[in-house]
């Protein structure tokens, strides 16, 4: 039998974005919306409650409000929102996060997609903390290269609308330092504060790093980058979407420089470790669209519905 799904937000990036996903696969029957009624409450309540598996690609308030509608036990909600991303009563949507979280996604029925920067950022830092190299009180500094694709519509139409050179350099933003991801990035990164953190859009459509400082003196016990690097070799051992690059090896840059958008139209997150003994640096890269938000939420649909893992994804 078909898993039945509905999108609930299904015009915004990331909707559209799964909405393809979902339109390539024999497995699924999607459910949709008459555009004159997506906002209508009752008929998004229909369609959530007639779903085995409801997508919420909706601005945090909309999110809790879709939640609330649902009056069965076997409906999986899959919310791509900041809501729920540290509340207990809902599995965080990253199955590589330790040994027992594949299973917490596989086994629930309200299911959190991580952040794009987050997921970057937790891969690359959990693995640290789970091995005491860490500490949890660790005050970590990281920024994020990323495309324009994260910013929403209106920043979308910007870029592409080309007649703001502005537009065309790096641009920092969040320099407030609340950006909206921190709480899941401590809380899943095994922190106890969030990390400094800044995220820079560039000219670029997607394509993701985070990138992440160290200083020996700062680790929990004395270790070298050659270490983080095989750590992470050992922590991700078996994992099709996680591939952890050699250290500092020259295949690991372009022309001496990083390319952050190789893993785009991928599930796939690379990460790496550059430096010396002194000083060193990880950096995660993968494609904001796909493991930073779509595609991470197709992966855990895949493990809700008993889908092989890989389904419709590439790596």
């Amino acid at each position: 039998m078909s898993t039945k799904v509905f999108v609930d937000g299904q015009e915004g990036t990331t909707g559209l974005k799964i909405f393809e996903y979902l339109s390539a696969r024999a497995d699924v029957e999607i459910l949709r919306i008459d555009e004159a009624k997506r906002k209508d409450v009752a008929e998004r309540r229909r369609l959530i409650n007639a779903s085995d598996v409801t997508f919420l690609c909706l601005p945090d308030v909309a999110s809790r409000e879709s939640a609330s509608l649902v009056e069965n036990e076997r409906t999986v909600l899959i919310d791509a929102s900041t809501a729920f991303r540290t509340s207990p009563d809902w599995a965080y949507g990253l199955p590589e996060l330790t040994r027992a979280q594949r299973e917490r996604v596989r086994t629930a029925k309200r299911i959190a997609v991580p952040g794009c920067h987050a997921s970057a950022f937790v891969l690359a830092m959990r693995p640290l903390v789970e091995a005491g190299l860490v500490a949890p009180d660790f005050a970590a500094h990281a920024y994020s290269l990323t495309g324009y694709s994260g910013g929403g519509k209106k920043m979308i139409a910007e870029y592409e609308a080309g007649d703001n050179a502005k537009l065309m350099s790096p641009r920092p933003y969040a320099l407030g330092l609340t950006h909206k991801h921190l709480p899941e990035m401590a809380a899943h990164g095994g922190l106890s504060s969030a990390p400094v953190f800044t995220p820079i859009v560039g000219p670029f459509y997607k394509g993701l790093a985070v990138t992440t400082y160290f200083s020996p003196k700062q680790l929990a016990r004395r270790a070298k980058p050659q270490d983080l690097q095989a750590l992470f070799a050992e922590y991700y051992a078996g994992e099709q979407f996680v591939r952890v690059a050699p250290f500092n090896a020259d295949e690991n840059l372009d022309n001496g420089a990083f390319d952050v958008q190789a893993n785009n139209d991928t599930n796939r997150v690379d990460l790496f470790v550059f430096g010396n003994d002194e000083q060193f640096v990880t950096l995660a890269r993968l494609d904001n669209l796909g493991k930073g938000a779509s595609g991470a939420a197709i992966q855990c649909m895949n493990l809700a519905i008993g889908a092989p893992e890989e389904t419709g994804l590439k790596r």
